[in-house]
């Protein structure tokens, strides 16, 4: 319970990353609501990243480099749910507001984000 306590809190933490980044890009008019996802997940990932080692799952046994890139592929795969979500109802429902669309798409990606993280990345057991 610990575990997914902490994160969610990493959760929440990136989300208020991605939802900063998604609102400077857009306010000050950078980028549209579909190129602005990019920075702003990527944000928001590095953050969950440096969070999840630390507190949630601490450090796994593999080298940082190798944790790495686990957690990116475990990321991209997570941003690819989210970025489909978001998209597909910024599409389909062209009056809603990017930020209701992030909220969609973060929620769709986070159990499985939770279960790459927790069994991929961090989990037990000797590399492959």
């Amino acid at each position: 319970m610990k575990k997914l306590t902490f994160f969610l809190f990493a959760g929440a933490v990136g989300f208020a990353v991605d939802i900063g980044v998604l609102w400077l890009l857009l306010d000050f008019r950078l980028l549209d609501p579909f190129s602005a996802r990019a920075p702003a997940i990527g944000s928001a990932l590095l953050c969950t990243y440096m969070i999840n080692r630390r507190f949630t799952f601490g450090a796994s046994h593999r080298k940082v480099a190798v944790e790495g890139v686990r957690y990116g592929g475990v990321g991209l795969a997570s941003t690819l749910i989210n970025y489909s979500v978001y998209s597909g109802l910024l599409l389909l429902l062209p009056g809603m507001s990017p930020y209701v669309a992030l909220i969609f798409g973060s929620g769709s990606a986070t159990s499985f984000a939770y279960l790459g993280y927790s069994r991929f990345v961090f989990g037990p057991g000797p590399d492959l």
